[in-house]
C-alpha cells in the first residue's frame, strides 16, 4: 500500500497523506521516492490546475521524520545526504509550476511544517490539537529540510529564531498573527478550503510580505543590524544552556549563512551542520530520550485498565488545582474537594487563570476554555464521590492526615474505585494501612507545577492489583504525563535520589562553600537551577520532613544527614514561601515602598548556620562531581533494591522530574558513557576524605567487574 493516494476533482489533485501501518505520518525515503512520481504525473496532467496535500491520519499531517534512521547512521555523511535529498524534493515543491497547498490538521512538526514550508500556501484547522513545530533542538539536531532558510524568510529573522532554537509549538491563532500559516477553517472544511485555495492560486498567485512589527522590520532591514540580532540570540543561548548543546549555535551559524550569503550556500551549510550534529554525544542522547519517552506514553497492560471518566480530587492548593486542571484539559470530569468551598473556588480560580493565559497566548479559544472550565466542580463535601472511577488524594504530607481522608473518602467511595496518593515521600503501603481495600490503593506522584512537568511517577505495593496499575496508568497517560512505574519505598523513586544531592550541597556549605558558586557549577553542569536553590523553591521545611522519612533508610548505611536543614527549619527559614531561605527575594510586586525587589540576592544570614560569613573557593569540577556522583549512586542502589523496574524509567524520571541533564541521558547512560572504572575510581577518592556516603552501590562492583554496561 503506497504512503500518498491521488484524488483528482475539478481541476485539483488532493494528494491525501496515510503511512501505511503507523498511527502518525512521517518524512522517510518512501515518502520523497512517492512525491517524486506524484509531482511527475500532476506536473503532466493538463487538467490539475493546482495540488493539495492533507492527512487522513486523526489529527496528525506529518509528525516528523523517522528518526530511526538518523539513530541507526554510521557516520554524518548518512544525515548530510538524508538533507540533500529532501532539500532536492523541496526545492522542486516550491518551485512547482502548479501551486500547492498545505491542508493542516494536528501535528506539522519538523519535516512535517517543512514540507507546508515549501508550499506556496499553508491553510490549518482552527482546532488546538493542530500545532506546528520544529523542535529538532530538543533533539540535538537542525532543521534539515530547507527550515533554516525557509522559515526567516517567511516570518522574520527573530520570530523564525525563536521558534528554532526553543522548539516550541506554535497553535493555529497566533501562526495565522505571525503569517506562518496564510487561513484558518474548521476541521470539517479544510479540503474544500484548500481546494477553492488552490484554484484561486492557480488563477493569480499571492504576493506575500512578512508580517511583523515596524521596529522589527527595521532591525532587521541590513547585515549590519542582523548582526546585533544573532549575537544576541548566540549570548541567550549560551546563558541558558552554558555551552552544553552545540545544536542552538549551529541554527544560528545556518540562518546567518542563508541571509548574509545566499540561500544555496545556506542549505549547504545546513546539510553539513546535520550530518555534523548527528554524531555528537549530546544529540545521541537526546534521540534515545525521545525513544524512551515515546515508549513510555503506551501502556504495556492496555487490556486489564478500566475506563476513568471521572475523577475526584482530594486538596484543591497548587497541587490538586493542577492535577484537576490536566485532567479536565484532557476530557475528564472532575470533582475538586478542599475543606471549604472557599478553598476549592480558589483552586478553580488557579485553573481558570492558567486556561485564560492560554487564550492570551492563543493557544486555545474562549469556548474551549469555558468548556474545559465546566468540567471541574468545587465542593467542600464528599457528595459525587460515588461516581468517581479514580480518587487523587492531594493534601499535605503528614501520615495521620493521609490515612485519616483515606478512611474518609473510601466509605463513600464505589467497590471498584481507586484511590491515590499524590506524596512525595511517604511509603503508600504505610498510608494504605487505614484502607479496606489496599490493593486498590496506589501512588501518583505528579511535580510542580502539574501542567508544565511532563513526569508521573507512579508507586505500587505488593498489594496493588495489577489493574489498579493498569489503569492508573491508562489515566496518567491521558492526562498528557510521560509515566514511569515504580516499586514502593521510603521516598520511591526521584524524592530518594534527589535528597542526597540536596544534602551534599549543604555539606559543601559545612566545608565553607559559597552558594551562588555551588548553584553555578550545577547549572554549568547541565541542571536548570542549583541545588540551593531548588531547596528553597521546594521549602526546606519539606525538605525536613524527607529527611526524617529517609533517615532510617540512610542510616542503614551508616550515611547521615546535615543537621543544618534542621536547625534552619528550627529558627523559622522555610524558602521562597516566607522569603526565608537561602536566597532573598523581595517582597510581592506592589507592596512596600520598593514595590517589590526583582532581583534575588544571596541571604548572607544564612552563613552562620554553616560556620560564618568566610567562604572559600571549592574546585567546580569536585562540586559537579561529587553533588552528580551522589545521586546517580543512589538512581544504582534503587535499580539493585528493585525500586526502579530498569534503567530506562530511572533516566526518564531523572531527567522529567529533577531536571538531571538532558544531554547527559540520565544517571545510568551517564554512568555508561563516563565508564564504571572511573565513577569507582571518583567513589573511592571521595569516600576516603568524606566517608560512607560515597561508598558506591553493590550493582556498580558487579558490573564493573563483570564488564556490564546498563544498555547495551
Amino acid at each position: 500500500m503506497s504512503y500518498a493516494q491521488i484524488e483528482k476533482e475539478g481541476g485539483v489533485a488532493v494528494v491525501w497523506l496515510d503511512q501505511p501501518g503507523e498511527r502518525v505520518n512521517k518524512i522517510s525515503l518512501d515518502l520523497l521516492d512517492e512525491f517524486k512520481a506524484l509531482l511527475d504525473e500532476t506536473e503532466r496532467d493538463g487538467d490539475v490546475k493546482g495540488v493539495v496535500l492533507i492527512s487522513r491520519k486523526e489529527d496528525n499531517f506529518i509528525a516528523g521524520a523517522d528518526i530511526d534512521r538518523i539513530r541507526e547512521a554510521a557516520g554524518p555523511e548518512y544525515a548530510e545526504s538524508l538533507s540533500r535529498q529532501g532539500h532536492v524534493l523541496l526545492n522542486r515543491l516550491e518551485k512547482f509550476r502548479k501551486p500547492v497547498v498545505a491542508a493542516i490538521h494536528g501535528a506539522a512538526l519538523g519535516g512535517g511544517l517543512e514540507l507546508a514550508l515549501a508550499c506556496a500556501y499553508r491553510i490549518a484547522s482552527d482546532d488546538p490539537r493542530t500545532i506546528l513545530a520544529l523542535p529538532e533542538v530538543k533533539l540535538g539536531l537542525l532543521p534539515a529540510g530547507g527550515g533554516t532558510q525557509r522559515l526567516p524568510r517567511l516570518i522574520g529573522l527573530q520570530a523564525a529564531l525563536d521558534m528554532m532554537l526553543t522548539g516550541k509549538n506554535i497553535y493555529p491563532r497566533q501562526a495565522k498573527k505571525m503569517g506562518l500559516v496564510d487561513d484558518l477553517v474548521h476541521p470539517y472544511g479544510l479540503r474544500r478550503a484548500a481546494g477553492i485555495a488552490a484554484l484561486e492560486l492557480a488563477g493569480k498567485p499571492m504576493e506575500r510580505k512578512i508580517k511583523q512589527p515596524l521596529l522589527a522590520g527595521l532591525l532587521e532591514s541590513n547585515r549590519y543590524s542582523r548582526n546585533l540580532v544573532y549575537n544576541k540570540a548566540e549570548k541567550m543561548v549560551q546563558k541558558q544552556t552554558w555551552g552544553n548543546y552545540p545544536a542552538p549555535f549551529r541554527i544560528i551559524d545556518c540562518v546567518r549563512t542563508g541571509l548574509e550569503q545566499n540561500r544555496t550556500a545556506g542549505l549547504e551549510a545546513e546539510a553539513s551542520k546535520f550530518g555534523e550534529l548527528s554524531m555528537t554525544p549530546q544529540s545521541k542522547e537526546l534521540v534515545q530520550i525521545f525513544f524512551s519517552m515515546t515508549a513510555l506514553k503506551k501502556n504495556p497492560q492496555k487490556e486489564l485498565a478500566r475506563p476513568v471518566r471521572k475523577i475526584a480530587v482530594l486538596g484543591a492548593g497548587l497541587m490538586g488545582s493542577g492535577i484537576a486542571n490536566v485532567s479536565a484539559v484532557n476530557g475528564m470530569d472532575v470533582i475538586l474537594k478542599d475543606i471549604s468551598l472557599d478553598a476549592a473556588g480558589q483552586g478553580e480560580k488557579a485553573v481558570w487563570q492558567d486556561l485564560s493565559g492560554k487564550v492570551r497566548k492563543r493557544a486555545m479559544t474562549t469556548f474551549q476554555r469555558d468548556r474545559v472550565f465546566s468540567r471541574i466542580t468545587g465542593t467542600d463535601h464528599y457528595k459525587g464521590f460515588e461516581k468517581a472511577d479514580l480518587v487523587i488524594e492531594a493534601v499535605f504530607e503528614d501520615l495521620d492526615l493521609k490515612k485519616k481522608i483515606l478512611a474518609e473518602t473510601e466509605a463513600v467511595l464505589r467497590e471498584d474505585a481507586i484511590y491515590a496518593s499524590n506524596t512525595s515521600s511517604i511509603p503508600i503501603a504505610m498510608i494504605a494501612e487505614a484502607s479496606r481495600r489496599p490493593g486498590q490503593v496506589i501512588g501518583m506522584h505528579y511535580f510542580s507545577p502539574v501542567p508544565q512537568m511532563p513526569l508521573l511517577e507512579i508507586i505500587v505495593t505488593p498489594k496493588t492489583a495489577p489493574w489498579v496499575t493498569a489503569t492508573a496508568l491508562d489515566a496518567g497517560i491521558r492526562q498528557g504525563k510521560t509515566v514511569i512505574v515504580v516499586n514502593d519505598g521510603p521516598g520511591f523513586y526521584t524524592t530518594r535520589i534527589l535528597a542526597p544531592l540536596m544534602n551534599e550541597a549543604l555539606e559543601l556549605l559545612d566545608e565553607g562553600g559559597d552558594i551562588p558558586e555551588i548553584d553555578r557549577a550545577m547549572r554549568r553542569f547541565g541542571y536548570p537551577v542549583g541545588p540551593i536553590a531548588l531547596l528553597d523553591e521546594v521549602g526546606i521545611d519539606v525538605g525536613v520532613h524527607v529527611s526524617r522519612i529517609l533517615g532510617r533508610l540512610f542510616a542503614g548505611r551508616d550515611v547521615k544527614p546535615s543537621a543544618a536543614m534542621e536547625k534552619l527549619s528550627q529558627a523559622g527559614y522555610k524558602g521562597r514561601k516566607n522569603n526565608r531561605g537561602f536566597y532573598l527575594y523581595g517582597d510581592p510586586p506592589g507592596k512596600g515602598k520598593e514595590k517589590g525587589k526583582k532581583k534575588k540576592e544571596i541571604n548572607r544570614d544564612v552563613y552562620a548556620f554553616f560556620g560564618g560569613p568566610q567562604r572559600k573557593k571549592i574546585d567546580t569540577a569536585e562540586i559537579q562531581n561529587r553533588l552528580s556522583l551522589v545521586m546517580v549512586n543512589e538512581a544504582a542502589w534503587c535499580l539493585q533494591e528493585g525500586i526502579l523496574q530498569s534503567p530506562r524509567d530511572g533516566d526518564i524520571g531523572a531527567v522529567f522530574g529533577l531536571g538531571f541533564p538532558p544531554f547527559l541521558g540520565g544517571p545510568f547512560r551517564y554512568l555508561d558513557r563516563l565508564g564504571l572504572a572511573k565513577a569507582l575510581a571518583l567513589f573511592a577518592e571521595f569516600e576516603k576524605r568524606h566517608g560512607p556516603r560515597f561508598s558506591p552501590a553493590v550493582i556498580l562492583r558487579d558490573y564493573e567487574r563483570e564488564s556490564r554496561r546498563f544498555y547495551l
